[in-house]
């Protein structure tokens, strides 16, 4: 069977163990062989990536790493439903959703020969809040508040509080498993328990990884007999590659070029609507932005529709100011978007004792393709509202490490995670490292809190859209608009019915899911 990712199924799978051996094959297009070698041209590199998944941020990486060399106990699959990866099985040990019990898979080896058991999975937690870790995913490990080996192939985590969601926050990129006693090692040359094991890696330029054979997903995935990622960050090149058979497949694809990629009858476009979304966002800590009528002024002086008409062509939405997006649960269609309106954006520079700002917003096409072109409309309608923005076009080559929380004001993008919580608590908590705005409020706060341990769904609904409502009016940030993920690939590629929608490039694992049609 498949896991209920919602809370109330969390619970209720009670004694019943979710089986990661019912993650049968997918109900495919054409039957997978294996054969082949998958060519991908991704932008997301730099010249920092590394094999420590607490510092990546994007889709390089993530298929590099999660999808490629490495695996998580948990997964999230195509359709959508959660499934083990290297957990064979879990259950809650207590009707509070506080104490949850994975039992692992015993045929597992990692690339050097060792084992995975118990010890490699409570080494790999501990990482992400290890003394001066950096992690993103240390909201979420931080949760427990103690880990146990309770069998020869089982671990049972007690946290502080109930989260009948929790097993589903272990399928988050960055919580890969490392070999106990040699993660020194592993993060240097890249020895996980993935479906493919590491021939070369140059950061920001190449990875390249070879199947490993009698693999534990054999006959379920991982059909190519290797997977080369080319790191190519400007978007034209990207689709020139692919158009000239350099490459077999590339991330986010320059909608304003579109049309010759459709012209092309050898490629196909993919596209799928998940909670993507893109942001500009603040740091409320640094004046002007500390200032909730500064807020107000920017979020009425930006035209979101007209964003969406131009830098997405259709491919997304109008957002509501905030990141839970079409795809989650609880996402608040209720919640009327901020219309563009500069006499309202003038009052509320009135209300912080400013008759106009002068602002500077950094922006690249390495936060999402279309960014700085975004910026530039932003700074036209903002004029009308006496708000000069001053657009600074960084570097695309270490934007996420020089730029982004860093700079009091940039563009940025997310992914979206699956569940309200997993958003919340990865970008919003208060203290974690990529809450990207730094707002702070006690109400949302006590709410993140309260939704985290709720498992009726009309409680959970009535706390989330709540949490919206304060991003949206008081928050931080700037959500313009909600994307579709839209990349492509050659015809030579074929894939099953469904395609993950948590990140880009079927969740970033491609190399997994893909074959040679």
């Amino acid at each position: 069977m498949k896991y209920d990712i919602s809370r109330r199924g969390a619970l209720k799978a009670g004694g019943a163990l979710v089986a990661a051996s019912a993650i049968a094959p997918q109900l495919l297009q054409a039957q997978p062989s294996r054969g082949g070698d998958l060519r991908v041209g991704a932008g997301g590199a730099n010249t920092s990536d590394s094999w420590d998944a607490r510092t990546h941020s994007d889709l390089f990486m993530q298929m590099a790493c999660m999808g490629s060399v490495f695996d998580n106990l948990t997964e999230i699959a195509a359709d959508g439903t959660l499934v083990g990866e290297l957990a064979e099985s879990w259950e809650p040990g207590s009707s509070e959703g506080d104490v949850w019990i994975f039992n692992l898979r015993q045929d597992v080896t990692f690339h050097n020969g060792k084992d995975f058991g118990p010890e490699d999975v409570i080494e790999s937690l501990q990482l992400h809040v290890a003394e001066g870790a950096k992690s993103a995913a240390q909201p979420i490990v931080e949760q427990i508040s103690k880990m146990e080996i309770t069998g020869p192939n089982q671990v049972t985590l007690t946290l502080k509080g109930g989260n009948a969601g929790f097993p589903t926050l272990l399928a988050d990129y960055h919580i890969v498993m490392y070999p106990a006693g040699m993660v020194e090692d592993a993060m240097l040359n890249g020895i996980g328990t993935g479906i493919f094991k590491v021939e070369t890696f140059d950061p920001g330029v190449r990875f390249l990884g070879s199947r490993v054979e009698s693999h534990y997903k054999d006959g379920r995935a991982g059909w190519f007999n290797s997977i080369e990622m080319i790191a190519i960050n400007d978007g034209t090149a990207r689709m020139n590659a692919l158009l000239t058979g350099q490459v077999d497949a590339i991330n986010r694809i320059d909608v304003k070029t579109e049309s010759l990629l459709k012209a092309n009858p050898n490629i196909e476009i993919f596209e799928v609507t998940g909670n993507q979304h893109y942001t500009f966002p603040m740091l409320t800590n640094i004046a002007p932005f500390d200032d909730i009528n500064v807020r107000k002024a920017l979020k009425y002086s930006i035209d979101r529709q007209e964003m969406v008409d131009k830098i997405l062509r259709g491919h997304g939405r109008v957002s509501y100011d905030n990141p839970i997006g079409p795809a989650n649960t609880h996402f608040h269609e209720g919640l009327e978007p901020l219309t563009y309106d500069p006499d309202k954006a003038k009052f509320h520079l009135k209300q912080a004792g400013m008759d106009s700002l002068d602002i500077d917003l950094s922006a690249s096409d390495a936060a999402f393709v279309g960014a700085v072109d975004a910026a530039q409309l932003y700074q036209a309608t903002a004029k009308a509202a006496n708000i000069n923005i001053n657009v600074v076009q960084e570097a695309a080559d270490g934007y996420w490490s020089n730029v982004w929380l860093k700079k009091p004001w940039c563009a940025c993008y997310w992914s979206g995670r699956s569940t309200e919580d997993w958003t919340f608590s990865t970008a919003y908590e208060l203290g974690v490292p990529w809450n990207d705005t730094h707002w702070d409020n006690a109400r949302f706060q006590e709410l993140l809190l309260l939704g985290r341990k709720e498992v009726d769904p009309d409680k959970s609904r009535e706390i989330y859209y709540e949490m919206q409502t304060l991003i949206s009016q008081e928050g931080g940030t700037i959500v313009p608009m909600y994307a579709n993920y839209v990349d492509a690939a050659s015809t030579k590629l074929a894939h099953g019915p469904d395609l993950g929608n948590v990140y880009q490039m079927d969740t970033a694992r491609i190399g997994e899911r893909w074959w040679m049609a």
